[in-house]
């Protein structure tokens, strides 16, 4: 039985899926296993992700319902959630298997550093950090993972079209807070410097204030330029 089940919500990501799942490979070498969830991608991604998976399984659109369906074939003592371009540290397996064992946690995730060419990504990374220790809300960029028997008792992410995780942060520190790893996760900073930077901070943090106050998360997923699926 593998100890952690990686989890990938994939949706047209063939430019990087190979080097991406590449990455993965010394995990799985380890007795780990990678679960690839693809939302009806248009470009050959889940024809590139099925040799350097132990699964590829077709989900509906949206990172939420991907990742439940992932989660549902996977058969590791830990599932851990990552974004199809965002990067483990080394030995990430153990980082997480003894922080958790230590600890007693049932959740966490991982600090995170955010790369691109812009000056402010180093300070939104850290503020990033800093906000998640002090609220204990994590975001997918940081790699959330949890052990199968609480996402099992807490139902899984919740299926809305944006905040799946924060609204799954909100969940999990029913089962105490999270564990906070210092080691970092490197996630791409393409989409803050594609829209610019300031405009995106700008716009997630109003977004997230909308969504505190009781917004529908389908009206602020356009809001972001993401059309939800139609249920």
């Amino acid at each position: 039985m593998p100890r952690v089940s990686i989890v990938v919500p994939v949706l047209n990501e063939a430019a990087g899926i190979v080097a991406h799942l590449a990455a993965l490979q010394p995990l799985r070498r380890r007795g780990h296993e990678v679960i690839v969830a693809d939302g009806g991608s248009a470009d050959g991604t889940a024809a590139l992700a099925a040799g350097l998976s132990d699964a590829v399984v077709r989900a509906p659109r949206g990172r939420a319902a991907q990742m439940n369906a992932g989660a549902a074939l996977a058969r590791g003592e830990v599932l851990l959630f990552l974004h199809a371009d965002t990067r483990l540290p080394e030995e990430a397996d153990r980082l997480v298997l003894d922080g958790l064992a230590a600890g007693g946690r049932a959740w966490g995730r991982f600090d995170v550093s955010i790369d691109g060419r812009h000056p402010w990504l180093k300070a939104i990374a850290w503020c990033m950090n800093r906000r998640s220790r002090w609220t204990g809300i994590a975001t997918g960029d940081q790699a959330l993972f949890v052990r199968r028997e609480a996402f099992e008792a807490s139902g899984g992410f919740p299926d809305i079209p944006l905040m799946e995780d924060i609204a799954y942060s909100r969940i999990l520190k029913s089962f105490g807070p999270p564990l906070c790893l210092a080691a970092r996760v490197a996630t791409s900073g393409r989409r803050w410097e594609k829209r610019g930077v300031l405009r995106t901070v700008l716009l997630m943090w109003r977004l997230r204030l909308a969504y505190f106050c009781g917004a529908d998360p389908a009206h602020l997923a356009r809001a972001y330029g993401y059309e939800p699926r139609q249920s």
